[in-house]
């Protein structure tokens, strides 16, 4: 005869199995994740030493100013010809040594000289460009006009450095209200007016062919290089087309030569024919720059040979 009462025991035991939660005799109340508190201790910041809060503005003013750094660096390489030994011009140079274009180089460059005039006014001393964008609208301007560009947008950015577009909307202010035609075409021969600008020191009087017209300002090669120039800077030597054309043909001989030539004198000779005042060379400095293109190619030609012989 079958024993139905065990077998309800049996169902009973087993639903209370499944009801009742497992409780594990090795886990303590205080080591269940639902019950247990977190205690986090506090830690106090020290407030800064004066020490540290000096080496922490010297910092930043390294780390805000590296790119203007940058730029004084290549535009001493590019003045005093550093590159000279390993590189015919300083445009191959920059991309070779730096990966940096044409356009970038004389970007950090024109920026470094901003900052370097900012720097003179008492007022910026604290609040100073910190990145090459901010400066960037700038470069185009006059000294003075600089300054003033910047405080206006200094104190449009609440007292703080602004930020490039704020610059550029007060940069096309002061051209607005300065606003000059430019007239000069490309190819057309200038002399260059100093006029107390100090990024044409040592270029007075040089005569320079425009190779871009801007709006405010044009693109001109000088016997030593290509220089951004004011257009207050300019004054046109009113030569006639053909002499424009051979002017532009004594530029291309003297900066093959000067691109060539480690010899200080023959750089000398070079800058005296970078001011002549005439669309001509007299008989004996034909003579003097026809015997320098010779030397070069004469100096091309063998190592041109040493190379193939090895």
């Amino acid at each position: 005869m079958a024993k139905p009462s065990s077998k309800r025991k049996k169902d009973t035991s087993a639903a209370s199995s499944d009801s009742e939660p497992a409780v594990n005799p090795d886990i303590s109340p205080e080591d269940n994740p639902s019950t247990t508190t977190i205690t986090v201790a506090a830690v106090e910041v020290r407030e800064l030493t004066e020490e540290e809060q000096s080496d922490r503005l010297h910092l930043e003013r390294r780390v805000e100013r590296a790119v203007f750094e940058a730029g004084r660096a290549l535009a001493e390489l590019r003045d005093r010809r550093l590159y000279r030994s390993t590189h015919k011009t300083f445009d191959e140079y920059c991309l070779d040594r730096f990966g940096y274009n044409r356009s970038r180089s004389y970007q950090l460059v024109d920026a470094a000289i901003v900052v370097d005039n900012l720097q003179k006014c008492p007022q910026f001393v604290d609040i100073l460009p910190t990145a090459e964008g901010q400066v960037r609208p700038m470069t185009k301007l006059e000294p003075q006009e600089q300054q003033e560009v910047w405080q206006t947008a200094v104190e449009l950015a609440g007292g703080k450095v602004p930020t490039g577009r704020i610059v550029k909307d007060v940069v096309q202010r002061i051209m607005e209200r300065t606003k000059v035609p430019n007239t000069y075409q490309l190819g057309e021969v200038c002399q260059i007016l100093v006029k107390d600008n100090p990024e044409l020191r040592g270029k007075g009087g040089c005569w320079a062919i425009v190779s871009a017209v801007n709006e405010f300002s044009c693109t001109a090669r000088v016997w030593d290089g290509e220089y951004t120039v004011g257009l207050q800077h300019l004054k046109s030597c009113n030569y006639l087309p053909q002499e424009c054309q051979q002017m532009q043909s004594l530029y291309d001989r003297i900066n093959r030569v000067y691109s060539s030539s480690l010899e200080e004198s023959v750089q000398k000779f070079l800058e005296m024919l970078g001011n002549v005042n005439r669309a001509y060379l007299t008989d004996l400095e034909e003579k003097v720059l026809s015997l320098l293109e010779l030397e070069i190619l004469a100096d091309e030609m063998s190592s041109r040979l040493g190379i193939l012989s090895v």
